[in-house]
């Protein structure tokens, strides 16, 4: 649903912006994890409030059955502090039709929640054997990567297509 509203709504704006300046707009993707890496995320302000708000959300649960809590997390999810999925809301946004929003956010569902089971799961592992310090190490190195991967592939918006990947196989 939140897909679809952001999708719909944000199909407006898009149409206030020229189409040579859309075409930076995927390279917020690779600013934003520049500043996870460089830790730039601590300077965002919390909306205040919300923890208290979230809390209470918590008791109420357990005093109600499984099926009521679940729906009930579920419709509070898009207000958890989350920045990454407040930045798929703003792409899914830019999409430009409720559709397209919706894939975004059932793509982020389908691709996060093996992901986050796993670094959940063995998270306390990974504590086990790295250090506070290496910990934000890795963090950091991820994120620099995943801009870099995805800068990579935003190549061609700028008019770089890069080497023909059939050129790069030897026979």
């Amino acid at each position: 649903m939140l897909g679809a509203l952001a999708g719909g709504f944000g199909r407006l704006p898009l149409t206030w912006i020229s189409q040579s300046a859309l075409r930076w707009l995927p390279w917020v993707t690779v600013i934003f994890f520049i500043a996870l890496g460089l830790r730039w995320d601590r300077y965002i302000p919390r909306i205040s409030g919300l923890g208290r708000w979230m809390f209470r959300l918590q008791g109420w649960l357990r005093t109600r059955s499984r099926t009521e809590a679940a729906v009930a997390l579920g419709l509070a999810t898009p207000l958890l502090p989350c920045g990454p999925l407040y930045f798929l809301i703003a792409l899914a946004a830019l999409s430009g039709s409720a559709l397209r929003g919706v894939e975004f956010m059932i793509a982020f569902g389908l691709g996060t929640v093996p992901l986050l089971w796993l670094a959940q799961s063995q998270f306390q592992w990974v504590r086990t054997k790295l250090s506070p310090f290496w910990l934000a190490r890795t963090r950091m190195v991820l994120a620099f990567v995943t801009a870099a991967v995805v800068g990579w592939r935003l190549r061609a918006t700028l008019g770089f297509v890069g080497p023909d990947p059939s050129s790069l196989i030897c026979f």
